[in-house]
């Protein structure tokens, strides 16, 4: 992985506060989660999951029985989520320090992977997206936004990596299956 893929500390700090801000006046997540598909007993990986903003609903939305994944290349975000994980009980939730585009998680590993506002940062998408195939079931899911980006531009990058079929869109996200 390219250094620039990893945010700046400072920015790291920017983004939690913008956030924070627009989930204290503008509370959407949970709206938002409600439609990627997630059911009581899956396997979830928040993949770029930041400070954990969705990460919470995702442990919530999977139940006792399911499993969160947290993970990121940062150490702040890990940090971060082990706080919320221990603030909010969240006994389903494990936070994993990525090595690069590499997640260390074991192949075949998640019912649903989700990419929330990451991809557009991403240097190496087919790479990325290798990585996102990998770890999800052979029947998973992935969803994915534009981020900072064209949704033409999301659509051209997935097409071009081969490892994903785009299945459904919406104004929000595209979910993909394993190609």
């Amino acid at each position: 992985m390219r250094r620039v893929d990893r945010m700046s500390d400072l920015g790291f700090r920017l983004m939690i506060a913008a956030f924070w801000l627009l989930d204290t006046f503008f509370p959407y997540v949970d709206r938002r989660v409600r439609g990627f598909g997630l059911a009581p007993g899956m396997t979830v990986v928040d993949y770029g999951c930041g400070p954990g903003r969705y990460t919470v609903f995702y442990s919530r939305l999977a139940g006792p029985r399911g499993r969160v994944y947290a993970v990121d290349i940062h150490a702040m975000a890990i940090d971060l989520v082990n706080r919320k994980k221990e603030r909010f009980g969240l006994e389903n939730v494990e936070a994993v320090l990525a090595d690069g585009y590499h997640s260390g998680l074991p192949a075949g590993t998640a019912h649903l992977v989700t990419a929330i506002d990451i991809f557009f940062g991403i240097h190496d998408q087919k790479a990325f997206l290798a990585e996102l195939k990998r770890i999800a079931r052979p029947d998973g899911i992935l969803v994915i936004d534009d981020g900072h980006q064209s949704r033409r531009a999301t659509r051209q990058q997935i097409e071009a990596a081969g490892s994903w079929k785009i299945v459904e869109e919406t104004r929000d996200h595209l979910k993909c299956r394993p190609a």
